[in-house]
């Protein structure tokens, strides 16, 4: 009872948000359409970096490139960080190494490196479970798994129970970012999108205290992160009427910028 007391007490008007992403890369985005329409001050500001491994580090994982017949891209990054090992390797990718992206997205990624028509590329709508019946047909291929330190669970847990031989290898490394130039600003509302996110924030402000500062924040992992941190969850993604964090967002505002 008194959570959702506190929550109503805590609707006041919004007038600056932060979002914990790079900024935009076109003008384009939904934030500044958002920003625009309440006339609210929005900000960018990635809390966490990707950094990547080194070459030295990974040849002491002894892994041979060329046992590989195919790859499993679940990321943008991971597709970066395996062609650069691949470049500083001075290993050329064979044209039959089969791709198996999560998305569509990542797998059109690939041009930046690849020839799109001459390989065997596939993809599915968003999880490795998406992609259960073609990794069927490919049982028998030995698969790559380039990973972050914190790689997803659910497509490891996938793979294991289906039974396919694939091996993880971490390629890159997520890292808290310096924010100590954001000591003396506040705003209104922070928006995560990761667990990870969170961390930068108690790595960098130790002494943070919520206080009337509403937090943002998308997905189940993100979620627990949040409540784990003793946080008040003011605004919550996805729900089943609000898809997208910038739906939620833009409901909140509605109700409180009245």
């Amino acid at each position: 009872m008194s959570t959702v007391i506190d929550l109503e007490e805590r609707k006041i008007k919004v007038k600056s948000i932060l979002v914990t992403l790079p900024k935009p890369e076109t003008e384009k985005s939904p934030y500044y359409d958002l920003a625009k329409k309440y006339n609210l001050k929005i900000d960018f500001r990635p809390f966490i970096h990707v950094e990547g491994v080194a070459v030295k580090d990974f040849r002491k994982e002894r892994i041979n490139l060329s046992d590989y017949t195919a790859v499993i891209f679940t990321s943008r990054n991971a597709v970066d960080h395996f062609f650069r090992i691949c470049e500083e390797m001075k290993y050329e990718v064979p044209i039959e190494l089969k791709c198996f992206c999560l998305s569509e997205t990542i797998a059109l990624y690939l041009q930046k490196y690849i020839q799109y028509r001459k390989r065997k590329i596939f993809f599915g709508k968003q999880t490795a479970t998406d992609l259960a019946e073609i990794l069927k047909k490919h049982a028998g291929d030995k698969f790559l798994y380039p990973c972050s330190d914190v790689a997803g669970e659910e497509t490891q847990k996938f793979l294991l129970e289906n039974g396919y031989d694939f091996t993880p290898v971490v390629l890159f490394r997520t890292v808290c970012s310096d924010l100590s130039d954001l000591a003396n600003v506040f705003y209104d509302v922070l928006v995560f999108f990761s667990p990870s996110s969170i961390q930068s924030l108690f790595k960098n402000f130790p002494n943070f205290k919520q206080n009337k500062t509403r937090i943002a924040a998308f997905g189940n992992t993100t979620h627990k992160a949040v409540a784990d941190a003793n946080f008040i969850l003011d605004i919550k993604a996805p729900a089943p009427d609000l898809p997208s964090m910038i739906m939620a967002i833009e409901q909140y505002v509605k109700q409180v910028n009245k």
